[in-house]
């Protein structure tokens, strides 16, 4: 009768981790310091490296709105949007061109000394073109 108690104490307990480890994760998350459901601004590796962003954005508009000093011309930007995409504008430094970067939706991307983002348009669709 022991035995077959810990027999079933032990499918259970497997039953139970199997449960937890197939939860669904939440659709809303944070990442390195960037809160749920904002575009941040990073404008240094080390604020990056810290989860520290120096602004956030998180208006869906027509436009692209220009970035101010705590956003414009840094290294990293985060979306933790979940169903929206953001349009990053940016100086190609070397020439002067202006060029634009779709960043999907939890994603980051890390902008070199060659180039600096000027400004963001958030957008109501999942995927970028």
């Amino acid at each position: 009768m022991t035995n077959r108690i810990a027999t079933v104490g032990v499918a259970a307990s497997a039953l139970a981790a199997t449960t937890l480890a197939m939860a669904p994760t939440a659709s809303a998350d944070s990442f390195n310091g960037c809160i749920y459901p904002r575009v941040c601004f990073y404008l240094t590796n080390s604020d990056w490296n810290n989860a520290a962003p120096t602004a956030a954005y998180r208006d869906v508009t027509s436009g692209y709105q220009n970035l101010g000093p705590r956003s414009r011309g840094a290294d990293w930007v985060n979306n933790t949007r979940n169903d929206d995409r953001a349009y990053l504008r940016y100086i190609v430094n070397s020439t002067g061109a202006t060029a634009y970067f779709c960043l999907p939706p939890n994603h980051h991307v890390n902008f070199s000394s060659a180039y600096t983002v000027t400004g963001i348009r958030i957008d109501t669709a999942a995927t970028c073109p």
